[in-house]
């Protein structure tokens, strides 16, 4: 927009610098995921899995195939390598014993714990990096780039 609130023509420079900046944010947080993954000696798809509990206490496979966008199928692998590694408990719903539930185990949530302990270090790490002055400019702009790409997104759903 200019300064009369018309729209204006993207540039070619435009497009290619936002094009390189989203891919290089994108490959320094794949970077760091896999490397918080190797720290903790899980595959990455498992340490996703783990995060997804957060504060639930209980979690179902259709939930985690929701959240983490893969098949059914794909989800009983890693409920099955959690399991195996003394991380994840099926448990019966006392609701509907048709239904799993999937909970944390002791050492399960210390180590859920531990990954958002060095995702909140990692984070605070990124933002000290940051001159105090410039941290509030640089949250807006990704408020503004989040925004933006929520009302493209749904425009084009």
């Amino acid at each position: 927009m200019n300064e009369h609130g018309e729209a204006r023509e993207l540039t070619q420079q435009e497009r290619r610098h936002f094009s390189q900046m989203l891919d290089k944010l994108h490959q320094c947080c794949s970077d760091s995921h896999a490397s918080l993954a190797e720290q903790c000696g899980i595959p990455q798809a498992e340490l996703r899995c783990l995060t997804l509990f957060g504060q639930e206490r209980y979690l179902t496979a259709k939930g985690i195939a929701a959240s983490l966008g893969i098949a059914r199928s794909r989800v009983t692998k890693l409920v099955s390598g959690l399991a195996e590694k003394n991380l994840l408990v099926r448990v019966a719903d006392p609701a509907d014993s048709r239904v799993v539930l999937l909970a944390l185990t002791p050492a399960g949530q210390k180590l859920r714990q531990e990954i958002a302990d060095r995702q909140r270090a990692l984070r605070d790490a990124v933002l000290a990096a940051i001159a105090p002055d410039r941290r509030h400019m640089v949250l807006q702009s990704l408020d503004l780039l989040k925004a933006a790409m929520e009302r493209v997104g749904e425009a084009s759903a």
